[in-house]
């Protein structure tokens, strides 16, 4: 296939003339096209297809049909259907009248192009460009920024469901390859045990049964893998990727206890990030926060937040659902810098904010980041006087530090926390210590107080932080941030954004890069036509709350 360019910047007057006389007052479709112009160019997508061959439909109006079919919540045959027969569509896409569109499959396979390219933000950052040039967006200011938790397309399955599930999609895909070599393999207890599904199956409901049930899984999968390993199996089977996947959740799941295939311990299995769930979408991983537990992915979804322009999203980043808030900032200020689009403040919640981030992001991109930040997590006493290290004054010239009994302390050393950050440690000696008055106050440890201190400008910026958010200013400052939610509740029940429509964390991230561009382009008519922004819900009763 080949790309030939077309001009998209010329509606067919016919369409024009037709089209206003029908909707005189406009549309969604129209108003924004309208306001922000063609948005999409063959050009931004000439590196996805071919110099020859034959001729391909506009990757241009391509981009545009998936925006406009995420913002409406089509399938792809409803929105091959409204290019059609939508006249609203046809003045969108620039398109004659007589002009019958193209055949459903061309939007998926658009689809598999942008994927294998990671080329889904090209078309979010589009939008977001044409809104620039509209005057609707622009850098500095104020955003904010928070997630929410995506559901794998897949179910989600006990572990023991997951070992045999896994088992059995193995068994199945050697089948259709070798079924002769498997059936000379095959005990015949293992066609009771694999051949239904496991939702299918009745396992057994005594704990002890449950393990030895997994334990016998766990020894019919190694003979089975030791088999394809061998020199007598067909070639090939190896590289099946049911059988690597396998591999891969046996080695997580099993382990050898004298010569016997064994359960792991929940606490010997591999953390969340790596552990795999499910043979249906190897790219799932399970995510909790407080309560609440889902195998899938996260999204997260930075916004402006000035009342003088639409709220439009910034930017969308997805990662797997083990993956912390703080570990993306970077990530995001950094994108948020290659579209010209830093902010003066970053609203964020507690997950994102911590001293280093703070820092780094002053620093590298001169954004104020307005967050709460941890409490101090020192011992509680009864009667609340515990020397924290605000307590303490700290020459960092010097490197040494005073206790509030005015004791120097007599060890300063540069170490590691256990999550490999840089860190000070500061011992105080024993002989001062022991006798001190104020002992009960400062440590219960039977040696000296010791301090663990981040590194100056952390320190600084920790101890200025947690003294700023204790004050009238800063929450009103940071009640900005909760309009935030409203954003992830309309991308929940306008835009399907918690439950991925695809498999894969490529394909899910091509799905949010399309529903935020669908997101901006409502919003963006909600500016032009005057309307409001949804009042936050209270409840009667909530309302007859006395103000403080």
């Amino acid at each position: 296939m080949s790309l030939r360019g077309v001009d998209l910047a010329e509606i067919p007057e016919e369409t024009a003339r037709l089209a206003r006389a029908v909707f005189p007052k406009g549309c969604l479709v129209m108003r924004v096209r309208d306001a922000l112009g063609p948005v999409f160019a063959d050009a931004d997508f000439e590196e996805l297809f071919s110099a020859r061959g034959r001729p391909v439909v506009s990757p241009a109006r391509l981009a545009l049909v998936s925006v406009l079919q995420f913002a409406e919540g089509l399938t792809d045959r409803q929105a091959a259907h409204a290019v059609r027969s939508r006249l609203d569509w046809k003045y969108a896409l620039s398109l004659e009248l007589a002009d019958v569109g193209f055949d459903f499959s061309v939007l998926s396979e658009f689809r598999a192009r942008l994927t294998e390219s990671d080329a889904g933000r090209a078309v979010f950052d589009a939008v977001l460009t044409a809104a620039g040039e509209a005057g609707l967006v622009k850098a500095g200011n104020r955003q904010r920024t928070d997630a929410t938790h995506v559901l794998a397309v897949t179910r989600d399955l006990s572990r023991l469901e997951f070992v045999v599930e896994t088992l059995r999609a193995a068994l199945n895909q050697i089948a259709e390859a070798a079924g002769d070599w498997l059936m000379g393999l095959a005990a015949p207890e293992w066609f009771d045990r694999y051949s239904a599904r496991p939702e299918d199956s009745r396992f057994p409901s005594r704990w002890a049964a449950r393990i030895e049930h997994g334990d016998q899984c766990g020894a019919d999968g190694t003979v089975l893998l030791e088999a394809v390993w061998s020199t007598s199996a067909p070639p090939g089977l190896q590289r099946l990727p049911a059988v690597e996947f396998l591999r891969q959740t046996w080695v997580q799941q099993f382990h050898r206890v004298d010569g016997t295939v064994r359960w792991r311990e929940p606490k010997n299995t591999p953390p969340g990030l790596i552990r795999l769930r499910t043979p249906h979408e190897p790219g799932a991983r399970t995510g909790a926060k407080r309560d609440l537990a889902w195998s899938g992915y996260k999204v997260h979804l930075s916004e402006t937040c000035e009342p003088d322009a639409p709220h439009l999203i910034t930017h969308i980043h997805t990662t797997p659902a083990p993956v912390t808030d703080n570990a993306v900032l970077e990530d995001i200020h950094t994108a948020l810098a290659d579209r010209q689009l830093v902010p003066d403040e970053h609203l964020l919640d507690a997950g994102y904010v911590d001293a280093e981030q703070i820092h780094h992001a002053r620093r590298d991109h001169s954004i104020t980041l307005v967050g709460p930040v941890g409490k101090n997590t020192i011992r509680q006493q009864a009667t609340g006087d515990v020397f924290d290290s605000t307590r303490f004054t700290v020459d960092w010239e010097q490197r040494q530090a005073v206790c509030p009994g005015g004791h120097t302390s007599v060890q300063w050393r540069d170490a590691q926390s256990h999550r490999g950050t840089p860190v000070t440690r500061v011992r105080f000696a024993e002989r001062h210590c022991t006798p001190c008055e104020l002992r009960t106050s400062c440590t219960t440890a039977e040696t000296g107080r010791n301090l663990t201190l981040r590194p100056k400008a952390e320190h600084e910026i920790l101890q200025q932080a947690r003294t700023e958010q204790d004050t009238h200013h800063w929450r009103r400052r940071y009640g900005h941030r909760a309009g935030v939610e409203g954003t992830i509740s309309q991308g929940v029940q306008a835009f399907g954004l918690r439950r991925s429509r695809y498999r894969g964390l490529a394909k899910t991230r091509l799905q949010h890069h399309f529903t935020g561009a669908a997101i901006n382009l409502a919003r963006i008519d909600a500016w032009l036509t005057g309307r409001p922004l949804a009042r936050t819900r209270t409840s009667p009763f909530a309302a007859l709350r006395p103000a403080e």
